[in-house]
């Protein structure tokens, strides 16, 4: 595999780019990576839909407003919120650098009542209301312990599921859970609702694990993926089991950022030799999946996650691998978000 070299200032040392690439020793596969093609086929159309403004914005994540098909995007760098509206190129900047201790954004979510969910890998989640901008909640991780607060998702009943890439747990928030706190300060630890590290595939400690999951919209179950093991796991919300899927045609090694609609699972895997996203369709049951199809251009500038809105998968082009929090080189800018037709 291989390795990246990271810059000398503070970074997660032990992990993969908030959610992406793997920092020096910190992903070791036990196989080889299944051979990809070289280019994306000619009907899969990748273009730039959004420019963002900065030199050295890193974006990590990303989500859509329903409601108003506004974007938002996250940057690793520094924690900036950008969102980026319909029929305009560039985005604004949401929230600024490192409002309410949020340094580098991973995760983001809005959800039915249209709050917004910004991951910041070394503290936890913040909760702002999406009109006023105005910070509602924060949920931090308790404890000394290694840990990297990764992607979360939203499941029908509003509960906020997040993972924990060092960890292997994932963590969770009832609306009854954010109504109390916002009722006493405003402030309270994460807590683990599953703990994946005994179905987890054993890695070196400091491995990053647990990254991409989504909610069923049945409300039944979440699909969480171990990027480094290239494995898949349901989590059903009823029984509290744990069980692997059983994957069809291939592996979701460097699986990074997920997007599930109607049994079809879209996955950004963040490999800078093969900029890559897949295409699979998940059983009814959610316990196997099949490969449907496998897109691959150095267009995508390593993704790290994507969304899917009005047809279209709106597709981060982190460039982390580009003189970022690893990897040698320089940037393409404006840093952009790709729209991905096709697929």
């Amino acid at each position: 595999m291989i390795r990246f070299r990271p810059r000398r200032r503070a970074v997660l040392a032990v992990t993969v780019l908030a959610t992406a690439l793997p920092f020096v020793s910190a992903v070791r596969p036990t196989q080889p990576a299944a051979a990809e093609p070289a280019r994306a086929p000619s009907h899969v159309r990748i273009t730039t839909a959004y420019e963002l403004p900065g030199t050295k914005v890193y974006p990590e994540g990303i989500t859509v407003d329903p409601y108003t098909g506004d974007l938002y995007a996250g940057s690793y760098e520094d924690g900036t919120i950008f969102r980026m509206t319909p029929g305009r190129r560039v985005a604004e900047r949401f929230l600024p650098a490192g409002a309410d201790g949020r340094t580098k954004a991973l995760g983001l979510k809005v959800d039915r009542a249209r709050r917004l969910w910004a991951i910041s890998a070394d503290t936890g989640v913040a909760v702002y209301d999406l009109r006023s901008r105005r910070l509602l909640a924060r949920f931090d991780i308790a404890g000394q312990d290694a840990h990297l607060v990764n992607d979360l998702a939203i499941a029908p009943d509003g509960s906020a599921y997040l993972t924990d890439s060092l960890r292997a747990v994932v963590y969770r928030v009832t609306p009854r859970r954010l109504a109390w706190v916002r009722r006493h300060g405003g402030h309270a630890p994460l807590t683990p609702a599953f703990d994946l590290s005994g179905v987890v595939e054993p890695h070196e400690p400091g491995t990053v694990t647990l990254n991409g999951i989504v909610a069923d919209r049945s409300g039944r179950f979440l699909l969480v993926v171990d990027m480094t093991g290239g494995d898949l796991f349901r989590v059903d919300l009823f029984t509290r089991g744990v069980h692997k899927l059983s994957l069809d045609g291939g592996d979701l090694r460097y699986a990074d950022g997920m997007e599930l609609r109607h049994g079809t699972l879209w996955v950004a895997h963040a490999n800078p030799t093969a900029n890559s996203i897949s295409r699979w369709r998940i059983t009814r049951d959610g316990r196997s999946a099949r490969a449907e199809r496998r897109v691959t251009d150095q267009a995508l500038q390593l993704p790290t996650t994507l969304v899917r809105a009005d047809g279209t998968l709106y597709v981060v082009r982190s460039q982390l691998d580009k003189g970022g929090p690893v990897g040698q080189g320089t940037p393409q800018t404006p840093f952009t978000i790709a729209s991905v037709h096709g697929l």
